[in-house]
């Protein structure tokens, strides 16, 4: 554990780490201490790294089960761990700004957490950047645990009990049609607003794109409170924008980031990203 150099990112969250070759053959302790920095950070970037498919799945694997791709699995039925977050195809081709694959991942642009419409949402996702376009292309993160700590304890009092609506076909719908299929795979899902971390006892609220309505209130009233605690979160000051590089792996924790991808021209730039993710304890209604 002493060997990884933990090089704070930001006052709300995040670490570079050093001093490890997530390639090669992890030790128990090396695992446990990604795991323990996952829990203290929310976020860790490993630059420099030396991945391909089989070595990243393996990685993943080291974290917990990982995480069927829910298009992959709701369109097609085909189990699939991996998401390519880019415009580069496996023959190398590039689908451009007109694409309709290129169009349905701009709902990437809004703030979301991963897999938030699944029943056991995710617990990290683990992304790492082969190609990079020259402008554009960043993602951006905030962390809704900071958020949490900042709010007045009347409001922490009326979040705690409730339950918020997550809607994948909800979100997105607004950039693009969703197959029928894959739309029936993920019915709305309710979770809990206020979730805390188990092994810190650190709250968070859980929100973004994918959050329709609380249980139980009105349209209006949803929308004035998720709004507002989005709002919270994501003010100029909150956000880490990473600036991808080659070689760079990122780790984020689901349970407590909101991110959003920042847009790039798919028609000059190529972007070739992997992404796998994995899976929660279990729903968070029963956490």
């Amino acid at each position: 554990m002493s060997a990884l150099a933990m090089d704070p990112l930001h006052d709300d969250f995040g670490a570079t780490v050093t001093g490890i070759d997530l390639g090669a053959a992890l030790t128990d302790d090396q695992v446990a201490a990604i795991r323990a920095a996952i829990d203290t950070y929310s976020f860790l970037v490993f630059p420099e790294q030396s991945l391909d498919d089989d070595r990243h799945l393996a990685f993943t694997r080291r974290l917990g089960e990982p995480e069927a791709n829910h298009v992959a699995l709701g369109r097609d039925g085909v189990v699939n761990y991996f998401g390519t977050i880019g415009n580069v195809q496996p023959d190398g081709t590039v689908q451009g700004n007109a694409h309709q694959q290129t169009k349905f991942l701009t709902g990437n642009n809004m703030w979301h957490t991963d897999s938030s419409f699944r029943k056991v949402p995710s617990l990290v996702s683990i992304m790492y950047a082969y190609e990079v376009p020259e402008e554009g292309g960043q993602t951006q993160y905030v962390s809704s645990r900071a958020a949490y700590r900042r709010l007045a304890e009347e409001t922490k009092q009326t979040i705690e009990p409730l339950e918020v609506i997550h809607d994948y076909v909800f979100s997105r719908s607004k950039v693009a049609k969703v197959d029928p299929a894959h739309a029936a795979s993920l019915p709305p899902i309710n979770q809990k607003l206020v979730r805390r971390n188990p092994d810190n006892g650190e709250k968070n609220y859980y929100i973004g794109s994918h959050a329709r309505t609380i249980d139980g209130w009105d349209e209006v009233d949803s929308r004035a409170l998720l709004d507002d605690l989005l709002d919270r979160a994501t003010g100029p000051e909150r956000i880490h924008t990473q600036d991808w590089q080659p070689g760079q792996l990122v780790i984020w924790d689901n349970r407590c980031m909101l991110h959003r991808g920042t847009g790039y021209d798919a028609d000059k730039y190529r972007r070739h990203m992997r992404q796998t993710r994995v899976a929660g304890a279990g729903p968070t209604l029963e956490e």
